[in-house]
């Protein structure tokens, strides 16, 4: 038998369910995540690090956990919501149950509530703080808790999630160009795909400088996805203006895209929900293409949107990627250095893979400067 669960949104809005993983409280913020599949990528994921993710899909569970998909070495999620989580797994690859997954790694989630109620809410509302707790029953008191909890704008999480020292995910076969990969929150599946094109990657903590990234002459800089407020860390934002200025062929994603705008001079803002799931559809201004797209994040860029080049300190820029759900910046490109980035995981762990040839052009642009 489950106990009894909790769940307390900032609004005041509260939802009772059982108890799904550890038992125990948490608080984060409150977002949702649209994929149908992919979640034990989503749950191992350091971008979602300090957020409660609510999966719109209403069975989770279904394929277990086994120890071949994890993006990172744990769970990053602050807490976890699903409808009807799956009593018995059933795939070849499957070593635990997800219950006993997150139980095992102390991770308070929640079960048998409405989540297409609770999604609906956070779309009108915006994403919010929120506590889930299977030790707490009174709503009052654990809203009092989820309001003195942090808020995502503002949290400089990078430091939090990188690795305590660099390594070298090596290439696969005969290396032909080795790059820095700045680690903000790295899935394990970005150096895979480089590796498989030839790339030696050196992954470098957040903390790092140009001279970090000089030192292991590299042909190219990858900054990469991550979680918190790109407004508040500004560490990375230098190091990659010190990278531009030498020309150091440059190219980020997610977390990295906002850094890139950043170190242009641009600004970004929260946005209301943001986007989280494996099924975003984007266009790509370059080939006119439509591609369904991996997101996972909660800021974005200012900038033009209508295709119309801004003034950098590093010459003009552009947005090329661009939501078709809600006209959000997806990508940017600099006409007078080589840098380009996107807002999506084009790694794709989980799926799917349109945006995989973004992996190939950032191959071509460092052979092209070698």
């Amino acid at each position: 038998m489950r106990p009894p669960a909790l769940l307390v949104l900032e609004d005041g809005r509260s939802f009772r369910g059982v108890g799904f993983g550890a038992e125990g409280e948490t608080f984060g913020e409150a977002v949702f995540s649209t994929g149908m599949t992919g979640y034990q990528e989503t749950l191992t994921d350091p971008s979602y690090h300090r957020q409660v993710v609510v999966m719109t899909a209403p069975h989770v569970g279904n394929t277990g956990v086994n120890d071949e998909d994890p993006e990172s070495g744990r769970i990053w999620v602050a807490g976890y919501v699903v409808r009807d989580p799956s009593p018995r797994p059933s795939n070849w690859r499957s070593r635990r149950t997800l219950d006993a997954e997150l139980a095992a790694q102390g991770v308070v989630g929640i079960a048998g509530i409405d989540t297409r109620a609770l999604t609906r809410h956070l779309r009108e509302r915006g994403a919010m703080r929120v506590g889930v707790s299977s030790v707490e029953r009174d709503p009052d008191a654990l809203l009092q808790r989820v309001l003195a909890s942090p808020e995502m704008v503002g949290a400089d999480l990078a430091h939090e999630v990188t690795t305590p020292e660099a390594y070298v995910v090596p290439a696969l076969g005969e290396p032909r160009l080795r790059v820095a990969c700045l680690d903000l929150g790295l899935k394990r599946a970005t150096p895979q795909r480089m590796a498989r094109r030839g790339i030696e990657t050196h992954v470098l903590p957040a903390t790092s400088t140009i001279e970090d990234v000089l030192a292991v002459a590299p042909d190219g800089l990858f900054v990469s996805n991550g979680p918190g407020d790109p407004a508040t860390t500004d560490g990375p934002v230098e190091l990659v203006r010190a990278a531009l200025e030498r020309e150091l062929p440059t190219f980020g994603i997610c977390f990295g895209n906002q850094i890139l705008g950043r170190a242009l001079g641009l600004g970004t803002y929260k946005l209301r929900y943001g986007h989280r799931g494996i099924n975003q559809p984007v266009k790509d201004f370059a080939t006119g293409k439509v591609e369904v797209t991996a997101h996972n994040h909660g800021f974005a860029v200012e900038a033009p949107t209508d295709g119309s080049a801004v003034d950098t300190p590093f010459g003009r820029a552009r947005v090329s990627h661009v939501g078709l759900n809600d006209g959000v910046v997806e990508g940017l490109s600099c006409d007078e250095v080589p840098a380009f980035s996107v807002q999506y995981h084009p790694e794709a762990a989980g799926g799917p893979h349109d945006a995989d040839y973004l992996f190939d052009r950032f191959a071509a642009l460092m052979e092209g400067r070698k």
